[in-house]
């Protein structure tokens, strides 16, 4: 792709926001060839890709959970840039129409004091002049929402979801920033007592959230015993991808500047790769529960933690065994046994055909990867992603697959979506060291090809948007990857305001 689309004010331009112009350059050309589709070959299903683990063998992966916890090495990773205006895209919708129609009028109504913001509300509103039980009484719908979506009142249109009021407890609420900072407590404090959060916000909010964090830290750290030590970082600008029009040429505003987008969450992986961390576990920042609930979620963080150090501490061992000046005959045929039966490394016909060095550094460059550890839970219809065997280039592996990285209009593909028996709840456990002890460069594990590329307005005019490779899609391509099946109760996502009304959220 040639430079001619460029101006030197351009230019400039796009170096002073950090960005590389060659990697600006592949991203037109990419716009140009378009998006690679997946290709699955079948769901991974229990006995084939993803892992039961035995009531009897629980407890073996909780002590060695607990015992690399000990020794500091483990990491909460918490994507928290989510805003919140999806979760009340409905209520924003009827508040611009001055209301709702008359069965939602009743709905909203009788659920106002069920949510965990409700004392809030009122107590604002009440300082506004305004009472909130008369609103109730005379349906006021409209003017209570103006309370709760704008700046005028909670702001909760615009607030990240890190900070919206999520549980009610005895006495107090809490929000989902405070539900991670309790489960950290749980399973990855140290000896010291010491847990690590890293939690990535977006620009724009970093300020409210890190006002709120230290408020309420030492709150926590009296409750549970613990010391925080917590990053908070923001997507790097330098990850934000350009925008094309309809014939793929920049995209311009209407001062005639170059637009870039946020390159969705596969522009976390600076973040985490930036991280000088060991066992990482990945959580989102809507799937928390209450406490009554935790001790389920725990035990299985446990479990998939544990599970990642067995798988570890095998991996390590071939690896210096592999190494070695010498390698003895019996050594390369358990290896790969290991690989097939517990990593699901798939081998190119013919390998057995090879030479022994040939053998050796393909099995090596094969365990010497990051492994991750990812819960799947069973599929209820939920909207997201799920746990596949993916076959690109003759090779197959086991990924996570999201609905927009297929060409569904294929019905085979179409077909196998559909046969899916897990889902994905983003409940990831991530080993990122090397058997020396030496952190993994995460961007050599990337497939680049793995972007999506979608149509967004503008009010200058249509313009196609490129995210690049998710964070757990394409951007962990290349990792060992494992499946473990957990309970569909630790798995309960608020992406709509409603969703804080299930059982699980509630006291």
């Amino acid at each position: 792709m040639s430079l001619s689309f460029f101006s030197n004010k351009d230019l400039k331009a796009i170096v002073e926001r950090g960005n590389d112009v060659q990697e600006v350059l592949k991203q037109l050309e990419t716009f140009r060839r378009g998006a690679k589709s997946l290709r699955i070959i079948k769901p991974a299903c229990v006995g084939d890709g993803i892992v039961q683990i035995p009531p009897d063998e629980r407890e073996v992966f909780v002590s060695l959970h607990d015992q690399a916890a000990e020794r500091g090495r483990m990491l909460k990773f918490v994507p928290a840039s989510g805003v919140a205006s999806r979760m009340f895209k409905d209520w924003y919708r009827w508040y611009q129409q001055g209301g709702f129609d008359s069965t939602g009028t009743v709905k909203f109504l009788e659920d106002v004091e069920k949510f965990a913001f409700h004392d809030d509300l009122k107590e604002l509103m009440a300082s506004e002049g305004e009472d909130l039980e008369c609103c109730i009484r005379e349906a006021r719908c409209a003017d209570i929402l103006k309370f709760i979506l704008t700046p005028r009142g909670l702001n909760y249109a615009w607030l990240p979801k890190a900070l919206l009021k999520f549980h009610i407890y005895p006495g107090q609420t809490r929000t989902a920033l405070e539900e991670h900072l309790v489960e950290a407590a749980f399973y990855v404090r140290d000896a010291r007592n010491i847990c690590r959060i890293h939690f990535t916000v977006s620009e724009e909010h970093e300020p409210p959230f890190v006002n709120v964090l230290s408020r309420i830290k030492g709150d926590y750290e009296k409750l549970f015993g613990v010391k925080y030590e917590i990053a908070v970082t923001t997507q790097h600008r330098c990850t934000d991808t350009i925008a094309v029009d309809m014939e793929n040429k920049p995209f311009r505003d209407g001062n005639g500047k170059i637009m870039f987008r946020p390159g969705g969450h596969g522009a976390l992986l600076k973040n985490l790769n930036a991280i000088d961390g060991d066992i990482i576990f990945i959580k989102n920042i809507d799937n928390v529960v209450p406490d009554r609930l935790k001790e389920m979620t725990v035990l299985h963080k446990k479990i998939l933690g544990g599970y990642l150090v067995q798988l570890q501490n095998e991996m390590f061992q071939n690896l210096k065994l592999l190494s070695g000046k010498r390698v003895e005959d019996e050594l390369l045929p358990r290896v790969v046994r290991f690989c097939k039966e517990k990593l699901f490394i798939s081998f190119p016909d013919g390998f057995w055909n090879d030479t022994i060095s040939v053998k050796r550094e393909y099995v090596f460059r094969m365990l010497n990867r990051p492994i991750r550890v990812c819960g799947m839970v069973e599929n209820e219809g939920e909207p997201g992603g799920g746990p596949f065997w993916v076959e690109e280039n003759g090779a197959r592996s086991l990924q996570i697959v999201e609905q927009n990285q297929l060409d569904l209009s294929s019905r085979e593909q179409n077909d196998i979506w559909e046969s899916s028996t897990h889902f994905n709840p983003v409940d990831l456990v991530c080993g990122v060291r090397n058997y020396k002890g030496e952190k993994f460069d995460l961007n050599l594990y990337v497939n680049t090809d793995a972007v999506l590329i979608s149509k967004k307005s503008h009010e200058e005019g249509e313009l196609k948007a490129l995210e690049l490779p998710g964070l757990w899609n394409g951007s962990m391509a290349f990792w060992n990857t494992v499946f473990v099946e957990v309970p569909l109760e630790t798995f309960n996502p608020v992406k709509t305001v409603d969703d804080l009304l299930r059982k699980a959220h509630l006291p």
